[in-house]
């Protein structure tokens, strides 16, 4: 029997919502159920020149870039001898198909349950009797949209599976999942809405199969799974979503992929993304060479970085300032923008959240200061970014490098309630820049980072140190395990002060 190499686990993939018997019958039908499928898009290369981009599909790269491999053999599923290196399709939705069941749906606790019998029976298959092996072995989930409140089903209802079985899941990573159900036209879907099971959607029954409160569905509850190894991939693109003829797009609107809202797309406390891709189809967040990258970072890196931006001061344009300082009643919102991709990316960000895509943070001046421009003590950093990242992925040097593309800028100004647009310059924002990080461990438990702003600087000659004492440092950062935190000072000259607050750590 192979050995089990950590972070290397088998990975069972976990498609979405079927939605009409022919539906059903079409995924049952092939053998990976979406996971094979890939995309060819056109991008424009150095010389100018229109050129393919094929993303081969994350069940070939997998195959091709991590040794993993199938588990057919003879048209049939191996059920003994398995590589711990292996993708595992769960077939849930067979018994729909009066080919191969009894043509009725399985419901979320059903297919949960199935799938904890799934990840029982791989353990059997890889590790036979093995007592080392049995100790050692995980497994990693994998899901699309639905599948992933399958995964959470499992891992927060104690009736479908045992806490041994549940123990066995290391990560989880989900495209596109309603954590928080679906919405259309800004409506929650009615649980009396039975048909072709779309009350799976519904918060109330969300709340029934995730042992959750129906307010708080998009947790995990009293479940005893880490919520920093559940990573949230969202979707940003409503656009290009075609299912139902772009009725579903149009329905849900913008700030969604077309399927899923954003606000929905997350659980509570775990690391997330944002990448410019639809619900599916074409343009799908799983067919996608970002989903991909994010992917295996996720399952196979070693270092986590997460960011929080603290801002200090927030100008007003002069006209503005006159105002304020006339008694007038000063209103204003702020789009705070990030981009993080890794060095040597080149058709692909780990995240973006931006106002093109609809996604990028946004804080009022209320939230973040008082009426005399202090800071407020209730104001909350906002996380601009949590994303995982390889060190053995180094094709330069010896450091981790990743450069994010960091933008404040104000979406609006009320005056006495009247929106002021005089002197309003589309684009003119209050900070703008992209700042260059390069990070590797001390060797000590700690970290050295050194970084560059990239519109100043060449990136490639960075001499600034921001070695900074993580004694005196207080962790912060979804994740709560950061080692290490560095303060980046942001400055403008227009008056924007804020400090970034970069948290790494080491990952598995």
């Amino acid at each position: 029997m192979e050995r089990i190499e950590r972070p290397y686990y088998p990975i069972i993939y976990v498609r979405g919502y079927a939605m009409t018997r022919d539906e059903i019958v079409e995924t049952t039908s092939t053998p990976f159920m979406g996971f094979e499928a890939g995309s060819t898009k056109m991008r424009q290369a150095q010389d100018g020149s229109i050129i393919k981009f094929v993303f081969e599909s994350p069940l070939i790269r997998l195959m091709k870039d991590h040794d993993y491999r199938d588990v057919y053999e003879f048209g049939a599923e191996r059920r003994s001898k398995v590589s711990p290196r292996c993708i595992v399709i769960h077939r849930y939705y067979d018994p729909a198909d009066p080919a191969f069941g009894d043509g009725k749906t399985p419901s979320i606790i059903e297919a949960a349950t199935s799938l904890g019998r799934r990840i029982e029976e791989l353990r059997d298959s890889v590790c036979g009797d093995n007592a080392t092996l049995r100790r050692d072995f995980r497994v990693y989930l994998v899901a699309h949209s639905m599948g992933g409140l399958i995964c959470r089903c499992l891992l927060q209802n104690p009736d479908v599976a045992s806490a041994q079985t549940r123990a066995l899941v290391d990560k989880v990573f989900t495209y596109a999942t309603p954590h928080n159900g679906i919405e259309v036209g800004g409506f929650n879907i009615p649980n009396l809405l039975s048909i072709n099971d779309l009350n799976n959607f519904n918060r109330t029954n969300m709340g029934k199969y995730l042992k959750v409160p129906k307010d708080k569905v998009n947790t995990l509850g009293s479940s005893t799974f880490p919520p920093e190894r559940l990573f949230c991939l969202i979707g940003t693109n409503s656009r290009d979503y075609a299912a139902a003829h772009g009725l579903s797009s149009f329905a849900v609107g913008a700030l969604s992929d077309g399927l899923v809202r954003i606000a929905n797309a997350y659980v509570e406390g775990a690391p997330r993304a944002f990448v410019n891709r639809a619900h599916s189809g074409y343009f799908g967040i799983v067919n996608s060479e970002e989903g991909y990258q994010n992917l295996v970072r996720f399952l196979f890196g070693d270092t986590c970085a997460t960011a929080q931006l603290e801002i200090n001061a927030l100008p007003f344009p002069p006209e503005i300032e006159a105002a304020r300082k006339r008694g007038k009643k000063i209103e204003s919102s702020y789009y705070i923008e990030a981009t993080v991709a890794p060095r040597g990316a080149y058709t692909y960000e780990l995240t973006s959240r931006t106002q093109a895509n609809q996604c990028a943070v946004r804080r009022s001046y209320e939230e973040m200061f008082n009426a005399d421009g202090s800071v407020r003590k209730s104001a909350s950093p906002p996380v601009l970014f949590s994303v995982f990242l390889d060190s053995s992925r180094i094709m330069a040097g010896s450091e981790i490098a990743f450069s994010i593309d960091l933008a404040v800028c104000n979406a609006g100004y009320e005056v006495d309630g009247a929106l002021f647009l005089k002197n309003h310059i589309p684009g003119e924002y209050l900070f703008r820049n992209t700042l260059v990080l390069f990070a590797k461990p001390d060797g000590a438990g700690g970290w050295r980072l050194r970084y560059v702003w990239a519109d100043d600087q060449w990136a490639g000659g960075a001499k600034n140190e921001a070695e900074l004492d993580a004694a005196r440092r207080k962790a912060i950062g979804i994740n709560q395990q950061a080692p290490n935190v560095f303060d980046i000072p942001l400055r403008s000259a227009k008056g924007f002060e804020a400090n970034m607050k970069l948290a790494l750590s080491t990952w598995q």
